[in-house]
């Protein structure tokens, strides 16, 4: 059985985005992140208690953000160490805080680093309805809880995301027992099921990723609701038939910018359109190209550092 070194880096929450950025320029597969400040949320709002890792919420009250990601001891950790030891070094240059900005290395076996991730997935409210949960988990649901079981894999959306939360809020909103939903983009077709959950007649899910196209059937099919949603792989434009009551996208600002010249075509005349995976930074473009094309922007909901926008045909 292969070993691998972990890899701790204790850094402050300003400088994550740079330091995983170094980490995976430099040939990391991925991270996990620890910042103290993403469970502070509990000390004001308890009835959330629930839903978060007891062991891990004694971290909201450490000072600094741990990233952890793994290499395979047949290469060049010393090398390997030092780009990185040198790059978060480099980072004062450009005025950003580092924290600490140590690195601190560690032994694991493959079956270990297979299962360590469980620990920081538990199931999440992430609307007033709806709770993702993984399956090796217990859970007793509250009256009204609709269950999504979800488990990470090789395509996008646990539901943890802000980008993710926030669709399904708005879908919370606007599904209703007659509503036909298409998911664009459906990743791990989280949307999808959770459309499907909340009480949709027809849902279909489209993405051009044939591996997340395997994955949203496989976890249509594990919480049963293949009755009511269709996975399809390729372009809307190509492979979806019909109009939605509701289309919604958690994408790129690019991507929904691209969307928004045909996407109307796709919608009956009183359909809402849910757009999300957009950075600040570019939400008023994106508004914009929305109005442009034909839509009235109902609401511009923001979470971290992303926002989700809905709208309407302006007919």
């Amino acid at each position: 059985m292969k070993n691998w070194i972990e890899i701790d880096i204790k850094t402050s929450t300003e400088a994550v985005e740079a330091v995983t950025n170094i980490l995976y320029e430099t040939g990391a597969n991925g991270s996990i992140i620890e910042d103290p400040k993403d469970f502070l949320f509990q000390e004001h709002d308890p009835l959330d208690w629930d839903y978060v890792d007891e062991e891990l919420m004694t971290k909201g009250h450490q000072e600094d953000v741990v990233i952890k990601t793994y290499i395979s001891e047949e290469k060049n950790i010393t090398e390997f160490v030092e780009i990185i030891k040198n790059r978060i070094l480099s980072l004062r240059d450009f005025g950003i805080d580092i924290g600490k900005g140590s690195i601190d290395l560690g032994n694991v076996n493959e079956e270990d680093w297979a299962n360590n991730w469980k620990a920081y997935y538990k199931p999440t409210k992430v609307g007033e309805k709806v709770v993702v949960k993984p399956t090796w988990e217990e859970y007793s649901p509250n009256e009204g809880d609709l269950i999504i079981e979800l488990d990470p894999g090789m395509a996008f959306g646990t539901g943890t995301h802000e980008t993710t939360s926030m669709c399904i809020q708005e879908l919370e909103k606007y599904v209703s027992k007659d509503s036909t939903v298409f998911d664009i983009g459906c990743g791990s077709g989280i949307l999808a099921i959770a459309a499907a959950k909340l009480g949709a007649r027809e849902v279909v899910a489209v993405d051009l990723d044939e591996v997340a196209v395997t994955v949203s059937k496989e976890n249509v099919d594990k919480n049963e609701v293949k009755d009511s949603v269709r996975v399809l792989h390729g372009n809307l434009t190509e492979v979806v038939e019909g109009k939605a009551d509701i289309v919604v996208a958690n994408i790129i600002a690019d991507i929904i910018e691209i969307l928004a010249k045909d996407v109307a075509n796709f919608m009956k005349d009183d359909a809402v359109f849910i757009s999300s995976g957009i950075i600040l930074a570019k939400v008023d473009e994106v508004k914009e190209c929305l109005i442009e094309n034909g839509f009235d922007v109902i609401t511009v909901n923001r979470q971290g550092e992303w926002a989700a926008i809905v709208c309407k045909k302006n007919n």
